[in-house]
């Protein structure tokens, strides 16, 4: 059946079917190398905002230019989470597919998001304090450092329905992006398939919860050392940053568990009938 699609690439219905799978393998990971590959995860994201923040910097960029140009620069974290390997909690949000079917319970999705939500935190925050104590703030004549409080500035001061509402649409794009990840058996094909919806939830401004441990505690950092007086820098602080983070978080697992997981098991695998298959088979191929 792959080979229809060109290139060997698995098809929609086989990705369905990697998805649970990996999603059994990820609820039943021993806990330290889950751990470890949450934290991880957390540095990776970090990575890409690390790279976002820098081609942000610059003022002579248009609007457009610097919010692609950003995008494409972030999508290093996920590709790094993909392809080196790494337990990223919006991404885990996929696990929804594999409880659909009741091969793992509640318990075990709550046990991985929460643990693997936790070390991506610290994860993240230690890359922000390793980055913070490099110097990198300075670059671009301090624009770096304006540029990073400026980021979390903004997300601090956000309301907290659009917090939700923007962490719903991110995680759509991030776990679709994952989703066509599992299509492609070669690094270049994940790239490929990674690179547009990541650079699009960045250049649309949408909220990645994961990215936010990042950003926020960068931010922090910066005003704890040398407050910059910018709109809405006043606001950061650790109160703030809780707040935006349980909007986002909640926002992304609706979005990537009940809008793409769960839709596509209804899609694939509910009420299964011998008529079932065929029909979606001569739909997919319509």
């Amino acid at each position: 059946m792959s080979d229809l699609y060109g290139f060997d690439a698995f098809s929609p219905r086989e990705i369905a079917e990697r998805v649970e799978n990996v999603g059994v393998a990820k609820a039943h990971l021993p806990f330290l190398p889950l751990v470890m590959l949450s934290l991880l995860a957390g540095a990776f994201i970090g990575l890409g905002a690390l790279y976002f923040t820098l081609v942000t910097s610059d003022a002579t960029l248009g609007f457009a230019a610097s919010r692609v140009l950003g995008g494409v620069c972030f999508s290093l974290g996920l590709l790094l989470v993909v392809v080196a390997g790494a337990e990223l909690f919006t991404g885990n949000n996929l696990l929804a597919m594999a409880w659909a079917e009741r091969k793992i319970t509640t318990a075990d999705v709550l046990k991985n998001w929460i643990v693997v939500c936790l070390a991506n935190f610290i994860g993240a925050c230690g890359l922000a304090a390793l980055v913070f104590l490099s110097g990198y703030m300075g670059m671009n004549g301090g624009g770096v450092a304006q540029q990073a409080v400026k980021i979390a500035a903004a997300k601090v001061s956000m309301p907290l329905m659009e917090a939700f509402f923007r962490g719903i649409l991110c995680n759509v794009l991030v776990c679709m992006a994952v989703w066509m990840a599992y299509a492609g058996r070669s690094v270049t094909d994940k790239f490929i398939a990674i690179v547009l919806p990541i650079s699009a939830f960045i250049a649309a401004g949408f909220e990645h919860s994961i990215a936010n441990m990042y950003f926020i505690p960068l931010a922090l950092l910066q005003q704890a050392s040398a407050p910059l007086a910018l709109p809405g820098a006043e606001l950061i602080d650790v109160w703030h940053m809780l707040r935006n983070l349980a909007a986002v978080i909640l926002g992304n697992i609706v979005g990537g568990s009940v809008l793409v997981a769960l839709v596509y098991h209804v899609i694939y695998h509910r009420g299964r009938t011998a008529a079932a298959p065929a029909a979606i088979e001569a739909n997919k191929h319509g």
